[in-house]
């Protein structure tokens, strides 16, 4: 487990000052709400403090999150008692096949888990993808752009699912955090 990446997001999500959003489900998810199933199992990869899986909880679904912070995972659990949690490092992360229903993935980019996610979720499954796009640098050069999709990236990879929703751009441009984005939803064919 990367213990620099896991520190920084433990101390991150030890105070509740600047993190209060992660509490609430993300904007891309609750539009796609109409798309989730009504029961089966989910996946939440890079969890954060649950917002996302509070929301597919609230739905009916059993939720698995998972997040390389202990301090999210904790804090997730607490006020998540359905949730299953677990701290887990992506970078080393195996996943069975067919065996979700939905799995969530917001800003967090590690290109090599999408053919884990094909694999992983069931025919006619639901994958959520929203992350940032290189479009980030025209407001942040520091960002690393290996972090950051490529124009059209995220629709390339699964260009033979059915795409649902797809688009890039900017969202939260009304607040003091603006972010250009690129947000998924599309169905494994049956």
């Amino acid at each position: 487990m990367s213990t620099k990446d896991a520190a920084r997001w433990n101390q991150r999500y030890s105070g509740d000052e600047h993190f209060r959003h992660y509490f609430e489900p993300r904007p891309f998810l609750v539009e796609c709400a109409c798309f989730l199933p009504k029961s089966g199992l989910a996946l939440d990869a890079a969890m954060g403090l649950g917002g996302n899986a509070a929301f597919l909880l609230e739905r009916g679904l059993r939720v698995i999150g998972l997040d390389i912070s202990w301090v999210a995972v904790r804090r997730a659990r607490e006020r998540l008692p359905g949730l299953m949690a677990a701290v887990v490092d992506l970078n080393y992360l195996w996943l069975p096949k067919n065996r979700f229903d939905v799995i969530l993935n917001f800003y967090y980019l590690q290109r090599d888990l999408w053919s884990q996610y094909r694999r992983a979720l069931r025919p006619g499954g639901l994958l959520l993808i929203e992350t940032l796009t290189r479009e980030m640098l025209t407001i942040h050069p520091e960002i690393e752009p290996g972090y950051l999709l490529a124009p059209e990236e995220l629709l390339a990879a699964f260009r033979d699912w059915q795409i649902l929703v797809y688009r890039e751009g900017w969202v939260g441009k009304e607040t003091a955090h603006p972010k250009a984005v690129a947000s998924l939803a599309a169905r494994r064919p049956a």
